[in-house]
């Protein structure tokens, strides 16, 4: 009887969990960032630790610049919470990576080149632990073309390769080929190599993808914009 007891214990706690995490979720859609994160942070698991990372990331598109870096750092260290909870949460990985990727945007030349680093092994171990794991392909893509466009030396310090920014794409779409935001970001790879006409077709796509969320109705207003300028 008493393992009885503690098996049902353990469901409802499980189903309370999850409850959490997709009242966390839907905060986050509706672009109540720091509630989501708040809220998932809460939860103090790995799936809620993530999910903190990945608000926190979110929302430092709504903050002044000045403010952006600091929201990076705290998305690290959600997400290094997260890994240490479980260090088979792919997604945990993942965010680690985009919260680096953002860092180093704001960084030195040499900070930056060792957060790409950094960002690298997390996007591959995300990979190895979740192979249909779609946007840390979208995100290698971003990682190649943005190191390859930097020159010379970014590419020869990284192991970044040209090559490898299409099919990372690709990937992804094939994935998930009715998510807007991998064909932005696929389109921003391509202006970054000044393939504006395939740019532009990835934005036409992405633009024809029905938004439902907070932040797919932002990317799509973005998509919107970025293709006027391509015409």
């Amino acid at each position: 009887m008493r393992s009885l007891i503690i098996t049902a214990a353990l469901a409802l706690t499980a189903t309370a969990s999850a409850q959490s995490l997709s009242a966390a979720t839907s905060l986050f859609e509706q672009g109540k960032w720091q509630e989501a994160a708040n809220a998932a942070a809460a939860l103090n698991t790995s799936e809620g630790f993530a999910l903190a990372a990945e608000a926190t990331t979110a929302g430092s598109a709504l903050v002044p610049d000045n403010q952006k870096k600091a929201l990076f750092e705290k998305a690290q260290g959600y997400a290094k919470q997260a890994i240490a909870k479980d260090k088979n949460n792919a997604e945990a990985y993942f965010e680690m990576a985009r919260a680096q990727g953002r860092l180093a945007q704001f960084s030195g030349i040499l900070q930056s080149l060792g957060l790409a680093g950094e960002m690298k092994k997390n996007l591959d171990m995300a990979i190895k632990l979740d192979p249909k794991l779609p946007g840390a392909y979208v995100a290698l893509g971003l990682w190649n073309a943005n190191l390859v466009s930097k020159g010379f030396i970014a590419v020869q310090a990284s192991g970044a390769n040209k090559n490898q920014i299409i099919p990372n794409f690709e990937k992804a779409i094939s994935l998930e080929p009715e998510v807007a935001v991998h064909r932005i970001e696929f389109a921003n790879a391509l202006i970054l190599q000044n393939r504006k006409a395939e740019a532009a077709t990835q934005l036409q796509k992405a633009v024809s993808i029905p938004a439902e969320t907070f932040w797919e109705k932002r990317d799509l207003e973005a998509a919107k914009a970025t293709l006027a300028k391509l015409k």
